[in-house]
């Protein structure tokens, strides 16, 4: 996607942090939802170092995944995350990659 299309889109995804009317959240307010969004990006940071990408808010509306060399990508919805990670890594994010696991629990991360 192209950046402008990660500005214009819709921001009321069902991942996104946000309070909707008779749904229950926990996010009623600015703050509340803005420390989930960070404690989103910190769990899905975790597990994208792995194949050393990284993940930050871009714009305060959409995200940005970017590759150790420099390549990165915008999208609208956390739900983009592990298809645009996967294309800049070039490699898949399986949850249950026994070396992923391990990965992790040697940073004491799981």
């Amino acid at each position: 996607m192209c950046s402008l299309c990660g500005i214009l889109g819709c921001d009321d995804h069902w991942t996104n942090a946000i309070a909707r009317p008779g749904v229950y959240s926990r996010n009623h307010d600015a703050q509340s939802r803005r420390t989930e969004s960070a404690r989103r990006i910190k769990a899905a940071n975790a597990i994208l170092s792995f194949r050393r990408v990284t993940l930050d808010v871009w714009q305060g509306r959409s995200y940005v995944v970017s590759s150790p060399t420099g390549a990165s990508s915008v999208f609208e919805a956390l739900s983009h995350l592990w298809p645009e990670a996967e294309t800049l890594a070039g490699r898949d994010f399986d949850p249950l990659d026994e070396g992923l696991i391990a990965w992790m629990e040697e940073r004491g991360r799981v």
